[in-house]
């Protein structure tokens, strides 16, 4: 079987839903770091800081990584057809 065509909305759509994911896996992530390191910080400023930080990635991060992995994906796949008219394409055993 050889892949001459990829559909990029569809693919743009499954990407981004793979990259919102990973988003909330590395926004809690720094929010626990951050709220975690808050408690360490001299100032009285900086722990706030930390959990504003902290609070803000659960929900900028998510967002950030679905939209620049969905236009990524659209543009790569969009990119992919274009390549695989001049290549011929890529054979893919299914056994």
């Amino acid at each position: 079987m050889v892949i001459r065509r990829v559909g990029p909305l569809s693919c743009a759509k499954v990407a981004g839903v793979l990259y919102l994911i990973l988003g909330f896996i590395f926004g809690a992530l720094i929010s626990l770091f951050s709220v975690g390191g808050s408690f360490f910080g001299d100032t009285e400023a900086s722990g706030l800081g930390g959990m504003i930080l902290g609070a803000g990635a659960i929900v900028i991060l998510p967002i950030c990584y679905a939209v620049f992995g969905f236009l990524m994906t659209l543009i790569m796949t969009s990119l992919f057809n274009v390549v695989v008219g001049f290549t011929g394409g890529i054979e893919v055993d299914a056994s």
